[in-house]
């Protein structure tokens, strides 16, 4: 993909107001929530950072994806949680200060495991000719667009509380928008081989986002977390950060294919997710 005003500037953009959105719903406390649910935190971060990617990487080889198409998976497993799972966490009546502080924490580790994810992935999918992500440099770029929005929007809080609040409504809302217009310039630039690039991420796009969250929720269970903190770590593991991955893809390695993986599993994860928003709430109204 050729350098362009939407990659080059407004996707980079875009992704550091949503962050910055995600930052004026955060304050320090939330982080104490490490030290209040330490079970719940390293099970969640487990399943992001660790089971994630096992199960992208296992699902390609399954699926016999290879290139651009497998590295775009991938990316996609190596992103942390995004501000959207914080709105579906709460809106599927789980824990949302759980869900706040596994977003805010894995996308501070993330920062350092995506180039080193991604990398690998190039190296070992048959994409040795791309572009390849300098770790210091990428680390820093992605920082860029994540914590230090963040941290700004936190510091916001702090000192303007009350505007914080005001602002938090219309910030989620132009934050939705601004991903929609990301996914669906993703997807109109490839759109002449969409439906084969469909067949060939859609299956394995969608195992994978049933998978995490399946395994998020019964792992929890097993460790005894209530239902709750089970349905956050569910969907803190089954909702990426899409407008990073989708950044990653078009504008540091300046690769559309790589973007189609990423953009799918957006679609197919916030389908999925209104169906656990529907049944939480069904399941809550009867009981």
């Amino acid at each position: 993909m050729q350098d362009s005003i939407l990659t080059a500037v407004f996707l980079p953009l875009a992704l550091a107001f949503i962050m910055l959105g995600m930052g004026l719903s955060l304050t320090l406390k939330d982080f104490k929530n490490i030290f209040v649910y330490p079970k719940a935190m390293i099970l969640g971060l487990t399943n992001q950072l660790i089971l994630l990617p096992i199960f992208g990487y296992a699902l390609v080889q399954l699926f016999g994806l290879t290139g651009a198409m497998a590295v775009g998976v991938m990316i996609l497993a190596a992103c942390p949680g995004g501000a959207t799972s914080n709105l579906i966490s709460h809106l599927s009546k789980g824990d949302t200060a759980l869900s706040i502080s596994l977003t805010a924490v894995s996308s501070l580790v993330t920062i350092v495991t995506i180039p080193l994810i991604v990398n690998f992935a190039i190296s070992h999918f048959g994409e040795e000719g791309s572009i390849t992500l300098p770790v210091m440099e990428t680390i820093i770029q992605i920082a860029g667009v994540t914590v230090v929005p963040v941290s700004i929007g936190i510091f916001l809080h702090k000192k303007f509380p009350k505007l914080s609040q005001k602002a938090d409504r219309p910030v989620r809302i132009a934050s939705a928008v601004f991903f929609a217009l990301i996914l669906f310039a993703a997807i109109l630039k490839e759109r002449a081989n969409l439906i084969e690039f469909f067949i060939q991420s859609g299956p394995i796009t969608l195992m994978l986002n049933l998978l995490t969250l399946t395994v998020g929720f019964f792992l929890a269970r097993v460790f005894l977390l209530s239902k709750r903190q089970s349905i956050t770590i569910a969907i803190e593991s089954g909702i990426q950060n899409g407008t990073l991955g989708i950044m990653i893809a078009a504008t540091l390695l300046k690769n559309s294919e790589m973007t189609i993986p990423v953009a799918i599993y957006s679609l197919i994860m916030f389908m999925t997710s209104a169906i656990i928003i529907i049944l939480t709430n069904k399941k809550s109204k009867a009981s």
